[in-house]
Protein backbone atom coordinates (compact mmCIF):
# COMPACT_ATOMS: atom_id res chain seq x y z
CA UNK A 1 0.00 0.00 0.00
CA UNK A 2 1.53 3.48 -0.86
CA UNK A 3 -0.33 6.30 1.39
CA UNK A 4 1.13 9.15 0.89
CA UNK A 5 1.59 11.02 4.85
CA UNK A 6 0.55 14.34 5.10
CA UNK A 7 3.37 14.59 8.16
CA UNK A 8 5.79 12.38 9.21
CA UNK A 9 7.65 11.83 12.80
CA UNK A 10 11.07 10.15 13.65
CA UNK A 11 10.48 8.98 16.73
CA UNK A 12 13.48 6.06 16.65
CA UNK A 13 15.42 6.44 19.77
CA UNK A 14 12.23 7.24 22.17
CA UNK A 15 11.36 4.68 24.88
CA UNK A 16 7.78 4.38 26.01
CA UNK A 17 5.58 6.18 26.34
CA UNK A 18 7.21 8.96 24.25
CA UNK A 19 6.36 7.81 21.04
CA UNK A 20 2.47 7.73 21.71
CA UNK A 21 2.89 10.86 23.86
CA UNK A 22 4.34 12.79 20.82
CA UNK A 23 1.86 11.08 18.12
CA UNK A 24 -0.71 12.19 19.98
CA UNK A 25 0.58 15.64 20.30
CA UNK A 26 0.41 15.89 16.45
CA UNK A 27 -2.87 14.29 15.86
CA UNK A 28 -3.99 17.32 17.93
CA UNK A 29 -2.45 19.94 15.48
CA UNK A 30 -3.46 17.85 12.44
CA UNK A 31 -7.20 18.08 10.53
CA UNK A 32 -9.82 15.22 10.07
CA UNK A 33 -8.79 12.39 7.29
CA UNK A 34 -4.59 14.08 7.25
CA UNK A 35 -2.16 11.04 7.68
CA UNK A 36 0.48 10.84 10.10
CA UNK A 37 3.25 8.93 9.23
CA UNK A 38 5.39 7.32 12.74
CA UNK A 39 8.61 5.65 12.22
CA UNK A 40 9.52 4.55 15.85
CA UNK A 41 11.98 1.94 17.30
CA UNK A 42 10.52 1.09 20.38
CA UNK A 43 9.02 -2.28 20.34
CA UNK A 44 6.17 -1.58 22.88
CA UNK A 45 4.99 1.28 20.35
CA UNK A 46 3.19 -1.64 18.66
CA UNK A 47 1.07 -3.33 21.21
CA UNK A 48 0.35 1.02 22.85
CA UNK A 49 -0.41 2.09 18.89
CA UNK A 50 -2.85 -0.48 18.19
CA UNK A 51 -4.72 0.04 21.56
CA UNK A 52 -4.92 4.01 21.11
CA UNK A 53 -6.05 3.44 17.60
CA UNK A 54 -8.83 1.21 19.43
CA UNK A 55 -9.68 3.52 21.70
CA UNK A 56 -10.14 7.18 19.92
CA UNK A 57 -11.34 8.08 16.38
CA UNK A 58 -8.04 7.48 14.72
CA UNK A 59 -7.31 4.51 12.38
CA UNK A 60 -4.08 2.41 11.79
CA UNK A 61 -4.15 2.14 7.61
CA UNK A 62 -1.05 0.36 7.33
CA UNK A 63 1.71 -1.29 9.73
CA UNK A 64 5.13 -2.42 9.03
CA UNK A 65 7.51 -3.32 10.82
CA UNK A 66 11.41 -4.83 10.05
CA UNK A 67 14.39 -5.67 12.22
CA UNK A 68 15.16 -2.14 13.71
CA UNK A 69 11.86 -0.35 13.65
CA UNK A 70 7.77 0.03 13.49
CA UNK A 71 6.15 2.23 10.84
CA UNK A 72 2.62 3.14 11.17
CA UNK A 73 -0.13 5.05 9.32
CA UNK A 74 -2.73 7.02 10.96
CA UNK A 75 -5.22 8.64 9.73
CA UNK A 76 -6.57 11.34 11.81
CA UNK A 77 -10.62 10.64 12.64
Amino acid sequence: MDIKPDIELDLCGLSCPMPLLKTKLALNNMREEQVLKVIASDPGSEKDFYLFAEQSHHEILDFHKNEDTYSYWIKKG
